[in-house]
C-alpha cells in the first residue's frame, strides 16, 4: 500500500464529502525529511466534522486520523480542511 492510499484509509474516519492528496516529495529532494524517508505531501479535505470547527481543531482531527504516519511515512503535509459549503 502505498503512503497516499494509507493516508485515504485512515481519513476516512472524517466520513470526507471529498479527499485529494499530492506528493511534493520529489520538490524537496535532498532535504533533511526527505533523506530519513518522510514525504511531502498536500492535503485537500472537506468533510462536515469540520463544521464548526476553528482551523486548528480541524487539523488536529486530521493528525489524530494520521497517527503515527506523521513521525514516519510523513514529513511534511500542508492542510486545506474544509466543511461542506465553504469552498
Amino acid at each position: 500500500m502505498t503512503t497516499i492510499e494509507e493516508m485515504q484509509q485512515r481519513l476516512a474516519a472524517l466520513d470526507p464529502e471529498a479527499v485529494e492528496i499530492g506528493d511534493d516529495s520529489a520538490l524537496h529532494a535532498g532535504h533533511a525529511g526527505a533523506r530519513s524517508g518522510g514525504g511531502h505531501y498536500n492535503l485537500t479535505i472537506v468533510s462536515p466534522r469540520f463544521d464548526g470547527l476553528l482551523t486548528i481543531k480541524r487539523h488536529r482531527l486530521i493528525y489524530n486520523a494520521l497517527g503515527d504516519l506523521m513521525q514516519t511515512k510523513i514529513h511534511a503535509l500542508s492542510i486545506k480542511a474544509y466543511a461542506p459549503g465553504e469552498l
